[in-house]
């Protein structure tokens, strides 16, 4: 039996604030709840990074990181937490650090969903190690990448295999872009991936069992590319790119994690679903923001609430038996995959807990969306991402479409009463 969590959210943070102060606020509003005969009340605090001894004792009992992707000092921390003090991590450095994208892919193939053809490329310059000369030339084959270029296809994309915020990554039409592009990749260890004729992209965004899948624009300037349209994919596109999302972050025991798709009438391809720091800045998703704070808020709660077990434990042969099992066609694998996505995320146990002690949570949101204490959060946020002599022209921007959000949820009140 695992020891009573302390009621206590941890917060590491790097350079963000926007969405740190929306959660403290939302958080603010769920109150003391009555669980399991007992009172809770959950709160949070922002943490700070320090020498650490290995017994020293952890006070949150949950930790959202949103640093130790590239600050190795608290990654090292979490580790210590997780093992030690059985901390409940958003997410796990454990799979995160050993199944970046290329890992992803491959575990996702072998559950037969549609990715792109992939091939990866050796590094374009040597690797700082003393042993690369002599390594290399005994062992390392001569490759033609113009040949592999032509299997993979034009058009196709360059892009690292541990990439993150679009680091790295190149559309590759002919040629002479092939060349430059893995002239440029340098010491980055490349992928090539075929791309598909697609009539959207697709991005989920995946908060424990809530997913929002969003028209997704990669060709605009950020605070442009989440379009505000509804009903984009068709209904098997739609639960497909979802379950997609559910699945993976499932399968790795992930809990805060973005997928990106390629989507071409009923057909789903993912290309990218490893992001161990999902963007959730007011700025990029807009309209989408306050969904997206309030999922992570419930999660939160719900899991240090109901004690949620956290493990390491990935039991991925549950989901290789069903890819294994030729009686089953796609349609039905992956409606087996999902049955189990549901029950590692306790989808029905999260929904119940949420309508019996979160209930209040959706309209308190819409009233403090609506205020002048988000408006600030906005302000503050144009302020200090954007150039003075832009600073109206963008304030109008995410006014309007955090307006629109807050119109739309009022007509669903409204609706629904």
């Amino acid at each position: 039996m695992v020891a009573k969590r302390p009621p206590l959210i941890g917060l590491l943070l790097g350079a963000e604030e926007d969405w740190p102060r929306a959660f403290e606020s939302i958080l603010g509003l769920v109150g003391p709840l009555k669980v399991g005969g007992e009172s809770v009340e959950i709160t949070s605090e922002r943490l700070r990074i320090s020498p650490f001894d290995l017994t020293d004792p952890v006070d949150p009992g949950l930790v959202i990181d949103r640093l130790a992707y590239w600050y190795y000092h608290p990654r090292e921390w979490l580790k210590k937490a997780a093992l030690m003090n059985d901390t409940y991590l958003l997410n796990s450095p454990f799979t995160f650090q050993s199944m970046e994208k290329h890992s992803a892919y491959c575990a996702m193939l072998r559950l037969g969903m549609k990715i792109p053809k992939t091939v990866l490329v050796p590094y374009k310059n040597p690797v700082d190690n003393v042993r690369w000369a002599y390594t290399s030339a005994k062992y390392n084959d001569r490759f033609d990448l113009d040949a592999i270029a032509e299997e993979v296809g034009y058009p196709m994309y360059m892009k690292p295999f541990d990439g993150g915020g679009w680091r790295g990554v190149s559309r590759v039409d002919d040629k002479a872009g092939l060349h430059k592009s893995y002239d440029e990749s340098g010491e980055m260890l490349m992928h090539l991936q075929a791309t598909v004729d697609y009539d959207k992209f697709a991005r989920a965004l995946s908060i424990g069992p809530e997913t929002m899948v969003m028209d997704f624009r990669p060709e605009q300037p950020m605070h442009n590319r989440y379009a505000v349209t509804h009903d984009f994919l068709s209904e098997q596109a739609g639960w497909e790119a979802e379950t997609v999302s559910k699945v993976v972050n499932a399968f790795f025991g992930w809990e805060f994690n973005s997928a990106e798709m390629l989507v071409a009438g009923n057909e789903v391809h993912p290309i990218d679903y490893a992001n161990a720091c999902p963007d959730v800045a007011v700025t990029s998703l807009h309209y989408y923001f306050p969904w997206a704070i309030t999922a992570l808020v419930r999660w939160s709660v719900f899991a240090l609430a109901t004690n949620r077990p956290a493990t390491v434990d990935l039991e991925t042969r549950r989901y290789y038996e069903i890819a294994d099992d030729e009686s089953l066609d796609y349609q039905a694998k992956m409606e087996g995959y999902r049955t189990l996505a549901d029950a590692h995320f306790d989808t029905d146990r999260y929904w119940e807990f949420c309508e019996k002690h979160l209930a209040h949570l959706p309209e308190a949101v819409l009233e403090w969306v609506d205020s002048d204490g988000f408006d600030k959060i906005l302000l503050d946020t144009v302020r200090s991402t954007y150039p003075a002599h832009e600073h109206e022209k963008f304030l109008a921007h995410f006014r309007g479409l955090v307006g629109l959000w807050v119109k739309d949820q009022h007509n669903l009140h409204q609706s629904a009463g």
